[in-house]
């Protein structure tokens, strides 16, 4: 660049006259100016990404605030800022930026801020974002990454539900408990008959070699009111309601003071230990922030497999989109290990329930499997019996 100085010297100097001098006198301060840019010292920048927080809610804005400060006085006309956003939240059509244009001249500091509307659920990373300096005239340009990134978590949409303990049916009618029962296993209080589900260290040896048959052991019965929540991850339109309903569920449940366990069967095969307090909660919301619907195993064969692991007794609350016969088999099993089960279906707002539904709703209840049909947007009617059908 510097060589059009001479250039354009020796050309008015030879050519002579006003316009050949006007044209060297008048490029001489831009090339002049484009080689000093071409020293400008980009790493001396000063560059921050400010945002107002790092946790979010669904359909939250969020603000950010970047700003530049010189540290060298030779005045840029202006910068060219790119941001590089993760999880392609910029290719939604709820964020359009990408770039800024910023006119800074001699100010020694400039700023800018934008907003991205309506956030979803998720964690997401505001990557390194780049600055580009130039000339007026675009002859020049000079361009540098600088390594930032933010992190911040939108959290699912949650409320507080009228939670009350729901009523459940046996062979003998249908009754309200305010708690379940599961044994101390450290304190055996006698001896009973083998029977299935039981587990293999639970088997009096001795015993069972007097009567020649399988005796296991019978453990002193204490309360419980322990929650075991099951979320089904596979892939339809209303997966972002389930999150919300089992976001909502477990801030209620937890709330009360009863500690809950989680499970998904997403693509992880996530698990939660059953526990409480608020630790506990903001743990498994994280966890519901980040989940996708990319289940790889079909829930019946989670319950199956997953749930006898559970060594205490429990109240199990699966929460999915879709009943079947095998579903509710499965479930049936369940309960009769001495546990409650109840089985929250979401469905739309202007969703019909099939009569095949229905039939296999009344066929749970009579089996003792509380089925309950949770409309989109009416959640706390799911515990006041405005959303049975």
């Amino acid at each position: 660049m510097l060589c059009l100085i001479p250039i354009l010297f020796f050309y008015a100097l030879f050519q002579g006259g006003f316009v050949s001098w006007f044209l060297f006198y008048s490029c001489l301060p831009i090339i002049l100016y484009c080689a000093a840019l071409s020293f400008y010292p980009l790493e001396n920048l000063k560059v921050t990404r400010e945002l107002p927080k790092n946790v979010f809610k669904v359909g939250d804005p969020i603000k950010v605030i970047i700003t530049v400060k010189k540290s060298f006085f030779l005045p840029v006309f202006y910068f060219l800022i790119e941001e590089n956003f993760s999880n392609n939240l910029h290719s939604t059509d709820k964020q359009t930026f990408t770039k800024e244009l910023i006119l800074a001249g001699f100010k020694k500091e400039c700023s800018f801020d934008y907003v991205i509307p309506k956030l979803p659920r998720g964690e997401y990373f505001i990557n390194p974002l780049t600055i580009k300096i130039g000339d007026p005239l675009g002859i020049f340009e000079s361009k540098r990454k600088f390594n930032m990134t933010n992190r911040f978590v939108v959290f699912p949409q949650y409320s507080e539900l009228s939670y009350r303990v729901l009523e459940h049916q046996n062979n003998h009618g249908s009754t309200v408990s305010s708690h379940h029962f599961h044994r101390d296993r450290s304190m055996a209080v006698g001896i009973r008959e083998y029977r299935s589900g039981d587990r293999f260290s639970w088997i009096n040896w001795k015993a069972s070699a007097k009567r020649n048959e399988m005796m296991t052991k019978e453990f002193e019965v204490i309360q419980s009111n322990d929650q075991f929540v099951i979320m089904n991850c596979a892939q339809n339109d209303l997966f972002e309601s389930i999150v919300s309903f089992t976001a909502s569920f477990l801030h209620t449940v937890l709330k009360s003071g009863i500690q809950v366990g989680f499970l998904t069967n997403n693509k992880n095969r996530d698990s939660f230990p059953i526990r409480g307090g608020e630790g506990h909660f903001q743990e498994l919301l994280y966890h519901l922030a980040k989940i996708e619907a990319n289940h790889t195993s079909p829930i019946e064969l989670v319950l199956e497999n997953e749930l006898r692991l559970i060594q205490q007794n429990v109240s199990y609350n699966l929460i999915t989109t879709d009943l079947s016969k095998n579903l509710l088999e499965k479930a049936s099993l369940m309960k009769n290990r001495e546990g409650s089960f109840t089985i929250f279906v979401i469905k739309a707002k202007s969703m019909v329930v099939s009569e095949s539904e229905k039939s296999l709703i009344s066929t749970a209840n009579a089996r003792g499997v509380k089925t309950i049909i949770v409309r989109e947007g009416n959640f706390n009617a799911a515990f006041t019996g405005g959303n049975l059908r």
